[in-house]
């Protein structure tokens, strides 16, 4: 096995996906500051200015940060390996042998089903945890899991 970046990307409604679960939380924290400076009496400049910055921070939050995870996020599978890639600030890249994959579940919330979007975590005999495929369409995630099923049901190994 080797460390290489992997091949497929995730779903480029992604983006979108990740915009919008950023944006909410945005928004409610800009909601709450503007409430906060018209129900506040005394206004100082530095509750103008936390708001002005929050702006920013939520911009970046939209425009770059989804962007920037799109470029980052992939994922494979191979007849002997699942190798994923995550992250933005801190990245993460981990590869998991066929042979230890225990199980291999799809996730798909209610935000995540409006844009049609599933996750696939695979779980293994490992202490690191399982690995997460965030963001496929919903027919790939479902290929992936028949697929690993598949390969997984070959093995010999009891994945311990």
């Amino acid at each position: 096995m080797d460390l290489r970046e992997p091949a497929n990307r995730v779903s480029p409604r992604a983006r979108a996906y990740w915009a919008v679960e950023s944006g909410i939380g945005w928004v409610v924290l800009i909601v709450v500051q503007v409430v906060l400076l018209v129900v506040l009496d005394a206004r100082p400049w530095w509750q103008w200015g936390l708001l002005a910055l929050t702006v920013v921070l939520a911009l970046v939050g939209l425009l770059l940060v989804p962007a920037w995870r799109y470029r980052v996020h992939r994922w494979e599978v191979s007849p002997t390996a699942v190798y994923t890639q995550r992250g933005w600030v801190t990245q993460e890249r981990r590869i998991a042998p066929i042979t230890r994959v225990q199980t291999v579940d799809t996730e798909r919330g209610p935000l995540a089903q409006l844009f049609k979007l599933s996750t696939v975590t695979v779980t293994t005999a490992s202490s690191e945890g399982a690995l997460k495929i965030e963001c496929l369409d919903q027919d790939v995630a479902a290929r992936l899991v028949q697929d690993l099923t598949v390969v997984t049901d070959r093995t010999e190994d009891d994945a311990t």
